[in-house]
């Protein structure tokens, strides 16, 4: 019973996916979440979960591809939120990690979605990556828009900020990252994140754990060492832990539960 809350999956990268998530079944790998970025890959994500029992998507528009977006393409991320396999709007949020960064355009595009997922009644999932501070104050800013829920994808900020993002109701991913030993921050964060609010993923293909050092591509099969080091460091068993992590999932993700 193991969960991958967040991934990338595509026909181009996997020479074969069918072999691929047959292994993930076999491996107990059964509940997966492929993340849209832009509107074709959020198709594409569709594509793969009408195709592969166990697998849902989400749809968005990723704040380092709006240059490629159009405002228009939200009415086509509002069409994917109605599939019934859509279980949220992502992966979407902010990123400062590029000299060029718009910040006015990222700023848009977040609220836009935020908004779109709210009408939709769906969570969201957020990717912030050098703007923790900007994020957790646009979504205080928000407060109103995050009823449905939302996850903090692949997490990388300190755990005293875990604090205030769980008083917005967040949920928390973590990954191959977090089973480096010297990755302090995403360690201490788990620790420090109640167990109800926890999640795995891969973001497959990258963020390969440590027992696949520098192998790429990542994949869904390396949630179960991702699960065994969450549990240890919660100092849980492995199968209470995943146990936990899907019941976190189909609180969150609704659709995954129908």
């Amino acid at each position: 019973m193991y969960t991958d809350a967040h991934c990338h999956l595509d026909f181009e990268t996997y020479d074969n996916l069918d072999e691929l998530l047959a292994d993930c079944r076999s491996a107990g790998v059964d509940r997966i979440i492929c993340a849209g970025f832009d509107l074709e890959s959020s198709r594409t994500a569709m594509d793969i979960a009408e195709r592969y029992n166990g697998v849902y998507f989400t749809a968005g528009l990723h704040p380092t591809e709006l240059s490629h977006c159009d405002i228009a393409d939200l009415e086509g991320v509002r069409e994917l939120c109605r599939h019934p396999k859509c279980v949220a709007v992502g992966e979407i949020g902010l990123d400062y990690h590029y000299p060029d960064t718009d910040k006015p355009l990222q700023f848009r595009f977040f609220e836009a979605q935020l908004e779109l997922a709210h009408r939709e009644g769906l969570p969201v999932q957020i990717h912030s990556r050098d703007s923790a501070d900007d994020t957790l104050q646009f979504l205080k800013e928000r407060e109103s828009l995050l009823a449905e829920g939302f996850l903090m994808h692949c997490y990388s900020y300190s755990p005293e900020m875990c604090q205030s993002f769980l008083k917005l109701g967040a949920y928390f991913s973590f990954g191959g990252t977090s089973t480096y030993k010297k990755s302090k921050k995403p360690r201490r964060a788990i620790e420090a994140v109640p167990a109800g609010r926890l999640l795995t993923e891969t973001d497959s293909p990258y963020l390969s754990p440590s027992s696949k050092h520098g192998i790429f591509p990542n994949t869904p099969l390396s949630i179960p060492e991702i699960t065994l080091n969450m549990a240890e460091l919660k100092g849980l068993e492995c199968d209470e832990m995943s146990r936990q992590i899907r019941r976190n999932a189909e609180r969150l993700f609704f659709k995954m539960r129908q």
